[in-house]
């Protein structure tokens, strides 16, 4: 009876941590990489009949992506309802004709909170989800953008390391609802609106397995994941294995994993060996040491970039998705994950998580012994370019560092040299324009201040009008 108390408390936690109810009756399936996530977004499209909406942060004017708008446009001309809501940051570059082209083939499409007069700084909350749903019927969440990186060079090396390791999932059954409001939420707040036949209620799709899934959508400031992570890690008995991007956790968050570690939990983290943003690497090691010394056990991957959002615990929770272990993620982003709650699916995940450390390179802490089986080389170095989206958190853990440098209120690692580097870079520029040219930092102070000024000025006679 305690027992099933206890289950019925963790379960009430998770709903509100997450502000997501557990839908019951679906069928979900682990799909990895490009290689098998973008066949099932290519056959749901083909199989649509009445609507399309799809989410992206990036949409890049590649092969990839032109394949891809080829098929909206398709569904467009057939008379299905197309609707593509891409980030105004994500997708910037796109200016040959990209959308123009797609919109006069009849896809609604709309930018993701470009810059306004009267918010200078609003531009700065992003929409990072990345989703794709059909008729109330199929949805998947994904950490995927749309792009050639996905889908790598395979005549330089093989395939599994060419291309960007990525995760995502799909979803038939009632939590497809769940999906489609997620897309509506943000797609509103882009100046559209989602008919209410588009929107079906959990109740009118029927059960299509025998699965539990929450439909997490975070918006800034709000912050449901980051609830649910450090709840994870707290009630986590037995094991959980992270894989992240952009890992920069903050305080709690990482002190959170080294208690799980330290009770007795086996706690991993998989995050990239190289990143698309050439800092990140040093930003991500530079808060390593903590978990290390807790005995949480770090891998790096070995190919071009790793850039899965997923976490699995105790052979049963799983989260799969968009966010980020990382403030912007967790509070400054539109955010969208499924909670998975399945021993199969949960299988799943860890076999693929054992498969990505076979190609992995362990971090360990110098004078202590390697676990047996794993071989500790360097990662191959390089730049790529996709989503980031994490500088507000890459600067932060840079002020952090130079900060400690120079007050001395912690003892810095070599990992941190690094950063060091970095900020000694930065301030030596800045300094030198400071002192040559003046101008060219006072400019844009006033710049954005009389820009903030004017935008204050314009909302409050908007307001005084009520």
């Amino acid at each position: 009876m305690r027992a099933r108390n206890l289950e019925i408390a963790a379960d009430e936690a998770f709903s509100r941590a997450a502000g997501a109810p557990l839908i019951l009756g679906n069928r979900v399936r682990l799909l990895r990489n490009a290689t098998e996530n973008y066949p099932a977004w290519i056959d749901a499209i083909r199989s649509a009949g009445k609507w399309i909406h799809f989410e992206t942060y990036i949409i890049h004017d590649d092969e990839t992506g032109r394949m891809f708008a080829g098929l909206l446009a398709a569904k467009a001309k057939e008379g299905v309802k197309v609707r593509l809501l891409y980030d105004w940051i994500g997708a910037m570059g796109n200016w040959s004709g990209f959308f123009r082209r797609l919109k006069q083939a009849g896809v609604e499409v709309r930018a993701f909170n470009p810059p306004r007069f009267d918010s200078p700084l609003g531009w700065v909350n992003r929409d990072h989800r990345k989703m794709l749903s059909v008729d109330g019927r199929l949805g998947y969440v994904t950490g995927l953008c749309v792009g050639e990186s996905w889908v790598g060079n395979h005549t330089v090396s093989p395939a599994e390391l060419d291309a960007w390791r990525d995760t995502g999932v799909e979803v038939e059954g009632p939590a497809v609802s769940d999906i489609d409001r997620a897309f509506a939420e943000t797609w509103t707040f882009a100046g559209g609106s989602v008919p209410a036949n588009e929107l079906p209620l959990a109740g009118s799709i029927p059960a299509a397995g025998d699965v539990a899934v929450r439909v997490v959508a975070s918006a800034p400031s709000v912050g449901p994941i980051y609830r649910t992570d450090q709840l994870v890690a707290a009630l986590a008995r037995r094991s959980l294995w992270l894989a992240d991007a952009y890992f920069i956790g903050t305080s709690s968050y990482v002190q959170a994993l080294r208690s799980a570690a330290q009770s007795g939990v086996d706690v991993r983290l998989l995050i990239p060996g190289v990143s698309d943003i050439p800092v990140i690497r040093a930003m991500s090691r530079a808060g390593l040491r903590p978990l290390l010394e807790a005995g949480v056990r770090v891998f790096e991957w070995n190919g071009v970039m790793m850039h899965a959002k997923t976490a699995v615990a105790d052979g049963y929770w799983a989260r799969v998705g968009s966010t980020n272990l990382n403030l912007v993620s967790w509070v400054g982003n539109w955010e969208l994950d499924v909670m998975i709650e399945d021993e199969g699916f949960a299988r799943s995940m860890e076999a693929a998580y054992l498969h990505d450390m076979s190609h992995s390179t362990e971090i360990v802490l110098d004078g202590k012994p390697r676990p047996a089986g794993v071989v500790r080389r360097a990662p191959r170095r390089g730049r790529q370019s996709g989503s980031a989206g994490q500088t507000a958190a890459r600067l932060a853990r840079l002020s952090h560092a130079v900060g400690a440098a120079i007050t001395n209120r912690r003892q810095l690692g070599p990992a941190e040299r690094v950063i060091m580097y970095w900020g000694a870079g930065l301030l030596a520029v800045l300094s030198a324009i400071s002192i040559y040219w003046p101008r060219g930092v006072a400019f844009p102070i006033a710049f954005l201040c009389a820009w903030i000024s004017a935008s204050l000025i314009f909302r409050a006679i908007r307001l005084s009008r009520f």
